[in-house]
């Protein structure tokens, strides 16, 4: 978006900053300045001069030798070679020492324009130079009067005088700023809502265009009539006649503006459309009356296959999400991209009929691109316009007509309107808003600021209302960035976020997570992600009886098959799968693991939604086996502060796990989860060869178990005791049990223990084992007596003996 700071200033008439301190407000305000372009950066002392006398130049054929009267005590002899100017015309004239623009060849020669110096031409002294519109900056795309090959005169209407500013005069004094404009703020895709924003940034009063009533005392119904078939696609549609048109050109000030835009005059119709488009953000459109059948407007769609020749002579293919102005008989316009051919406004018309419609930005983004017809009008109706804006720019329009002799406004609109916005209405919360910024700014000045932007407060129901224009002002947060904008964010002091997630770590059940991976990746396992949707087949594969109730599951209403038509309620078959994957593409070593949830149904028929629990799923072949995997079990549970808490108990009711080789994790009562081998018939299924080893952790019971209230305890002071048993027990005596007699007999003064060695051999009886453990006794407060520490070991020796325990000779 390109605003002129002149175009602003004629809705804020004080406003008296430099274009530097402008732009920087304005970003500070939040107006997203891109750049600026200050239109004379490149002209200096440039004054209007009034030709005195023109002589021929005594020794070129070419020249003529001129007086000119710049406004000083004495003329200014120029020599120009100017053919199109004659005495007592008014030109613009660039004194000694000034800058002209570069022509635009010369651009990267002299981007910073040219000097002129006086001197002499042919002998005869010249004291200046006469400009034409290029050497000002300009082209005759703007200034249709300027000659192509001459020096501009002004206009006798102009008014200027000699020794006036030049550059002033022909609005070549002006700073367009370009701003990115965010698609929440349509309203300020207009002059007038950005001439709101720099009124509200620099504090100053803002006055809009005034719209006065216009129209004779006929009535438009009489000349024409609207139909609206699809008002969700046309929200509201407004139409006014004016007749007995007299076409010419637009006044200069007009036709500066919009040249201060990059928009060409045409004339006086054409140019008050642009002109209210860019001042209101409102596109709009003209028809000839006398080419509208049965003189009547319906708003419709188009029929799919119809084609539609638009003003620019094209043939536009369209299809029925297109939506059409038509009149009794035919198609006339594309709604709010482009006109057609059939319809346009000729220098031969007499009647016009101007509309201001508001139509679905969505749809018309999508017509655009399909039809391959972008324009300004299509651009800005994209971006959602305001419903109530259409009768105010419409209206505006007719009053340029009427102030410009234009034409004759027949009285009354046209208004299709069946669902007018209202103006929303949000409380009015200083409170909460300063508690989200951060600052401790009085309501009374947040109230101003509003005030200032429009909106307005309702003390009896402490409700602000914010006009329709506003469409990104829906809740306290959209409210206190407006309070953040005009107090100043330099001005909002620096203080920490409040709340639980500012302490800037994860969850506490994602840290778990976290450490469950960090221990699995560091001992080569790899992450993996699988389906949840699965087969019932699965059932099968992993041996689950028949009345098993991970049988029980959600059905899919609608699977992509068979094989998805389930929810899993065991984690293992998309890990088994992964494995075998891995195997059958001759990887000799795979290590995977798993995050997922299995869904496991309250009830069936389902009442309420399935109960999703979160498993850990661990598979691994090649290189290790069962204890190789418990290892790294008992590594994840120490991490998370179950060390030595957690026993394996020998387990045999998994059927898809060997019989003799699995494990249930438990602490206390509470089952953790599973190890063990896979079921040799298993891993047939899965076409796995070879020892395949999983486990499963469900998560939230090792998340509600896992501790990190670690204490610190001191450097120990005194000595401990070391003493190593040397055992023989039977082979169906796991070393656990041993292990939970050591502890419960060794009690305060045990500090470590640690099984160093498992023999069986020709030594050994038959169906015996030799197991060996050193032990480690320390008290905080003393040395600890041989007594002492041979009390426990007898102790220990006797509990063991209970279990057919003995130590070995």
């Amino acid at each position: 978006m390109n605003t002129p700071i002149s175009w602003i200033k004629a809705y804020v008439p004080d406003l008296d900053v430099t274009a530097q301190e402008f732009v920087d407000a304005m970003t500070l305000s939040g107006s997203h300045v891109e750049g600026y372009e200050q239109k004379d950066k490149n002209l200096d002392k440039i004054v209007v001069g009034k030709i005195l006398t023109m002589e021929k130049h005594p020794d070129a054929d070419k020249l003529v030798v001129c007086q000119v009267d710049v406004g000083q005590a004495e003329p200014l002899q120029i020599v120009t070679g100017a053919k199109n100017v004659k005495v007592n015309d008014l030109i613009p004239l660039v004194l000694d020492g000034g800058k002209v623009a570069a022509a635009h060849g010369d651009n990267n020669e002299y981007p910073d324009g040219i000097k002129i110096k006086k001197g002499k031409l042919r002998g005869v002294e010249s004291n200046g130079m006469m400009c034409g519109i290029e050497e000002l900056g300009s082209s005759r795309d703007f200034y249709p009067e300027a000659p192509e090959d001459g020096v501009y005169v002004f206009p006798v209407e102009s008014g200027v005088k000699p020794g006036d500013d030049a550059v002033k005069a022909l609005g070549l004094d002006d700073v367009v700023v370009e701003y990115e404009i965010t698609s929440n703020r349509v309203d300020c895709f207009s002059m007038i809502g950005m001439a709101r924003e720099a009124a509200a940034t620099f504090d100053k009063s803002f006055y809009p265009p005034v719209v006065t009533k216009t129209g004779n005392d006929e009535d438009v119904n009489d000349y024409i009539s609207v139909e609206v078939k699809d008002p969700d696609l046309c929200p509201r549609y407004t139409a006014r006649v004016v007749k007995n048109l007299k076409i010419g050109p637009s006044p200069k000030w007009m036709q500066q503006r919009l040249a201060s835009q990059g928009i060409r005059s045409i004339n006086n119709l054409v140019d008050i459309t642009n002109y209210v488009m860019e001042e209101y953000g409102q596109p709009m459109h003209a028809y000839d009356l006398s080419t509208i059948a049965g003189n009547k407007i319906v708003v419709r769609r188009a029929n799919d296959g119809d084609t539609f020749v638009t003003l620019d002579g094209q043939e536009r293919k369209l299809d029925h999400d297109v939506l059409m102005i038509c009149d009794g008989e035919k198609e006339i316009g594309i709604a709010g991209i482009m006109g057609g051919e059939n319809s346009m406004v000729t220098d031969s018309i007499d009647t016009l009929l101007f509309e201001a419609a508001c139509f679905d930005g969505t749809n018309i983004r999508l017509s655009s691109r399909r039809i391959g017809l972008a324009t300004d009008a299509a651009a800005k109706f994209t971006k959602g316009l305001d419903p109530n804006l259409a009768m105010e720019a419409i209206d505006r329009a007719c009053q340029l007509i009427e102030e410009m002799g234009a034409g004759e406004v027949v009285g009354g609109a046209v208004d299709v309107y069946p669902n007018p916005v209202q103006d929303k209405k949000l409380p009015f919360e200083p409170d909460k808003m300063n508690a989200l910024l951060g600052t401790e700014v009085e309501p009374e000045k947040m109230l101003y600021y509003f005030g200032r932007l429009g909106l307005t407060y309702d003390a009896e129901t402490n409700t602000l209302d914010v006009p329709s224009f506003r469409q990104d002002l829906n809740c306290m947060a959209d409210l206190a960035e407006e309070v953040a904008r005009f107090y100043g964010y330099d001005n909002i002091p620096v203080s920490l976020p409040r709340g639980e997630a500012t302490v800037g770590k994860l969850p506490y059940d994602q840290m778990i997570n976290a450490i469950a991976r960090d221990v699995l990746e560091a001992n080569g396992f790899s992450g993996g992600m699988c389906y949840s949707f699965e087969s019932p087949k699965v059932f099968d594969k992993l041996l689950l009886p028949a009345d098993s109730e991970f049988r029980k599951t959600v059905t899919i209403a609608n699977p992509l098959g068979e094989d998805f038509s389930i929810m899993r309620t065991v984690s293992l078959n998309g890990v088994l799968t992964s494995l075998a994957t891995n195997y059958n593409r001759k990887n000799k070593i795979a290590r995977l693991y798993e995050f997922g949830n299995v869904y496991l149904p309250k009830s069936l028929p389902l009442t309420e939604l399935p109960e999703e629990r979160m498993k850990l799923t661990i598979g691994m072949y090649g290189q290790g086996d069962f204890f190789d995997l418990k290892g790294v079990l008992e590594e994840l549970t120490d991490k998370v502060g179950l060390k030595g808490q957690v026993t394996y108990e020998p387990e045999s009711e998994y059927t898809f796990l060997h019989p003799g080789r699995q494990a249930k994790l438990k602490k206390g009562n509470l089952t953790i989860g599973f190890i063990g081998q896979v079921h040799p018939e298993v891993c047939d299924n899965y076409n796995l060869k070879g020892e395949v080893y999983v486990a499963v952790i469900d998560m939230p019971t090792l998340v509600m178990l896992s501790s990190f209230d670690i204490k610190y305890e001191g450097i120990a002071k005194f000595p401990g005791s070391t003493r190593d048993l040397s055992l023989v027990v039977d082979k169906e005596i796991f070393v656990g049990q041993i292990e939970e007699v050591i502890k419960k007999c060794g009690g305060k003064l045990l500090e470590s223990y640690k099984l160093f060695d498992v023999y069986e051999g020709e030594q050994i009886a038959k169906g015996k084992k030799s197991v060996a453990y050193t032990m480690t006794f320390r008290a905080k407060d003393r040395t600890l007596e041989t007594s002492e520490v041979d009390g426990i070991i007898a102790k220990i020796l006797k509990e063991l003996g209970k279990l057919g325990i003995e130590i070995r000779a």
